[in-house]
């Protein structure tokens, strides 16, 4: 038991989140190769001869230069092992991001330093509040022009409702960027954009009482200004707490430059002291399961069809929330009570795999799924009886028909928009009294239809052409076995569809019609979100 406690304590399970173009997926990058797991980082940017990021394997990401799809990352550092979800950046695809902060412990925040809180960062920092995650903050690209130190931090507490603990403090931005100053260790280290691309490059320690010395390297101005902060700090900022950074209270920020390499394995050594060794998780009955103690049992957070394109395959990504994995016991799927052996338990580096024998709670393994598993369902040990709680789906906000143009491709058509659907990417529906000939699709982003498009042509060889409708609202019938449908007495811009379990929804394209439809109907129930076993 010491041996699977050890393993599982050793385990640190976190995602990546920011605003598109911050510099996640180069953070990313750099984190692996501390870990030894690539020898050379790969810009995410650049011309179709260029190497692409490791986290982003899809076509469409590699031609495209963004991330549209979570990405598992596994790697050992220093005795940890360290499993990394690289999330979208991109808002079009926030549902793709909630499902993975779902299997994570702890999320790393980056923040652009000339751009400060964006958007995208405040709705997935609402996530990870509601789930009490454990944030880190890296403020990063500080060898651009940032804004000022204090206002960032002021800004990250406003807009997000967060207390913040800067762990080290930079010196200039820009051209004029010196390095940070170590709070801890007080030592300044020296920034020099050598390390593009590599993990060596030379930083210099200096100990802030060497005044001379520090004023030879970074002027005494800068100096100057450092001390004035510094003194600002102590007598403004919060105090470290690491009781009040695991509750999801107080984030810890770190300065530094992804790109040049500058301060990311400082961020790392210290996010893996402070984070959470995987944590218990809720079931759907409220207990909470110990990872230690318990047997095996996991949830499915993600599914990928078409990972490998020679083999057709569909990936169930699942997190590990309780015992050890090993690859040759039986285990329960439990919403169908099927006792299976999962087939070719895999663990991912992007579209690279390892073939696991086993794997230890917070682990994030990916398993071939003949077409039995969805996103939320659990497995666990045989004889035990553990459902966790279900991932609650998004409503979608864009819909378009669906039309493909070689009706001979019938088949093909079915089978890929169906398998991208069961991914979670987007929701279809049909019209409500007709078969699925008529296909409606709802997204929560637009770009979501480019990418379906683009998946049905290059993964199943379908053309479709999309149809926008303009309904902007959905709601999910809760009482539907109480209403009579054909009586319903809607608004005029109101449209009956069904899913694919024939379960009733409504589309509107106003939001005043949905109090309209309720007022009509006294006994109607709606929900903004589809149910637990929707998903």
């Amino acid at each position: 038991m010491a041996n699977l406690t050890q393993e599982i304590n050793r385990r640190r399970t976190f995602a990546i989140i920011s605003h598109p173009d911050a510099g996640k997926t180069t953070l990313t990058e750099k984190f692996l190769l501390y870990g030894g797991a690539i020898n050379l980082a790969g810009s995410v940017k650049g011309k179709a001869t260029a190497r692409h990021a490791v986290s982003d394997w899809m076509e469409i990401e590699k031609e495209r230069g963004i991330s549209v799809t979570s990405s598992v990352l596994q790697f050992e550092y220093d005795g940890y092992c360290i499993n990394i979800l690289d999330t979208p950046g991109h808002q079009d695809f926030s549902e793709d991001t909630y499902r993975t902060l779902m299997a994570a412990d702890s999320a790393v925040m980056v923040i652009d330093g000339s751009k400060g809180v964006e958007p995208q960062t405040r709705k997935l920092f609402k996530v990870c509040a509601m789930r009490h995650i454990p944030i880190f903050t890296f403020i990063n690209k500080m060898d651009r022009d940032a804004k000022d130190t204090f206002d960032l931090l002021d800004e990250v507490e406003k807009e997000l409702g967060i207390a913040t603990c800067p762990m080290n403090w930079p010196i200039g931005s820009g051209k004029g960027f010196k390095g940070v100053y170590d709070r801890e260790k007080k030592q300044v280290l020296t920034f020099s954009d050598t390390e593009k691309g590599t993990k060596e490059g030379h930083t210099e320690v200096i100990d802030v009482n060497d005044a001379d010395k520090l004023v030879s390297f970074i002027g005494a101005e800068a100096q100057d200004k450092l001390n004035e902060e510094l003194e600002l700090l102590e007598g403004a900022g919060a105090e470290y707490d690491l009781d009040m950074v695991r509750a999801g209270e107080l984030t810890p920020v770190f300065f530094g430059s992804a790109l040049t390499n500058f301060g990311v394995e400082v961020f790392l050594q210290h996010f893996l002291k402070m984070a959470m060794n995987p944590s218990g998780r809720k079931t759907a009955s409220g207990e909470v399961v110990d990872p230690t103690t318990n047997d095996f049992s996991a949830f499915v957070f993600k599914i990928q069809a078409n990972m490998n394109k020679a083999h057709r395959d569909r990936i169930a990504f699942m997190r590990i929330c309780s015992g050890k994995y090993d690859a040759t016991m039986n285990v329960k799927h439990v919403q169908s009570g099927r006792e299976m052996r999962l087939s070719q338990p895999q663990q991912i580096m992007a579209d690279e795999r390892k073939i696991l024998t086993e794997a230890y709670a917070g682990d994030i393994i990916g398993v071939f799924d003949p077409g039995i598993f969805s996103i939320g369902d659990t497995i666990c040990a045989p004889k035990e009886n553990v459902r966790y709680e279900g991932i609650p789906t998004f409503a979608p906000e864009h819909f378009a028909r669906v039309r493909q143009m070689d009706t001979m491709k019938r088949k093909q058509f079915v089978k890929g928009i169906t398998q991208i659907a069961q991914e979670g990417a987007i929701q279809i529906f049909q019209e409500f009294n007709t078969g699925l000939e008529e296909i409606i699709v709802g997204v929560v982003g637009v770009l979501q239809f480019e990418v379906l498009e683009y998946r049905l042509k290059n993964e199943y060889n379908v053309e479709i052409k999309l149809e926008k409708l303009p309904y902007e609202y959905i709601r999910w019938i809760e009482n539907d076995t109480e209403i009579d449908l054909a009586r319903l007495q809607g608004t005029s811009d109101m449209k009956k569809i069904k899913d694919l379990k024939d379960r009733p929804l409504l589309l509107f394209i106003n939001e005043w019609s949905i109090g309209m439809t309720l007022d009509r109907n006294k006994d109607l129930k709606l929900s903004e979100f589809g149910r637990n076993d929707d998903i």
